[in-house]
């Protein structure tokens, strides 16, 4: 038996490091830099760039969007729990768009940060 969050953490969780990465990158920000940022190696932020780790799927623009979003607050030096937030929307947001029914992996209860304006 394979639990939603298994799913995410297996699945949704590398593809969103890979996205934050390649997004930290191309502001210009070095591997290692980003490693430090995503508490990751910089040999893992070198895979998700080489499209090694995280699932390659197609994506859709609300996605995109948050991960740009993401990426922003992670460069301005928001805090943890706000980018939590956005990462926890991907996070669900690339259940909703799987291929496997677009079952609830994660139906955390907090608000986004949309929902709280």
């Amino acid at each position: 038996m394979i639990f939603p969050c298994e799913k995410a953490v297996w699945y949704n969780l590398p593809q969103i490091r890979a996205d934050l990465a390649a997004g930290l990158v191309k502001t210009g920000m070095t591997q290692s830099g980003a490693a430090k940022k995503l508490g990751v190696t910089p040999a893992a932020v070198s895979q998700y760039l080489n499209k090694k780790r995280g699932r390659q799927v197609v994506k859709s623009r609300p996605y995109l969007d948050q991960i740009a979003v993401a990426v922003e607050m992670i460069l301005e030096g928001t805090d943890d729990e706000k980018v939590r937030l956005v990462v926890c929307k991907c996070c669900q947001m690339l259940t909703a768009e799987s291929a496997e029914g677009g079952e609830v992996v994660c139906d955390d209860k907090e608000k986004t940060e949309s929902d709280r304006r």
